[in-house]
């Protein structure tokens, strides 16, 4: 099975810092795009950034100039700077991955990681 484990959650004051990583485990073959989305307290889970695996990143409008997606050549691992943060950031971010292929198997599919808790305090 693939596993989509989230680190670098917690708190932080508003104009702060901090850096999310997600790790994709298991017998992956090759992979599309890992995003990062989140979801405040009564609303819907909503997406926050993305990168793909030729490197290409993408942002939702409210982070672009504060968020930077990075990954890291050979690994299946992704990295969300965000700088600048603001309370509004505040929420579980969770790791998607898609597109996924395993290792001797032809089909796509798509996978969540449990999420990590960012709290922007002001």
């Amino acid at each position: 099975q693939v596993r989509l484990v989230e680190s670098g959650g917690g708190s932080v004051q508003d104009g702060g810092s901090l850096t999310l990583s997600c790790e994709a485990s298991g017998r992956i073959l090759t992979w599309n795009t890992l995003a990062w989305y989140r979801q405040a307290p009564g609303n819907e889970r909503e997406f926050v950034a993305s990168i793909t695996s030729s490197g290409i990143p993408s942002y939702t409008e409210s982070v672009k100039g504060r968020f930077t997606m990075s990954r890291e050549h050979g690994k299946n691992v992704v990295h969300l700077q965000m700088s600048n943060v603001k309370p509004e950031d505040t929420g579980v971010y969770f790791c998607r991955g898609e597109q996924i292929v395993m290792l001797g198997r032809s089909s796509l599919h798509n996978y969540w990681g449990r999420g990590t808790q960012v709290t922007v305090s002001s």
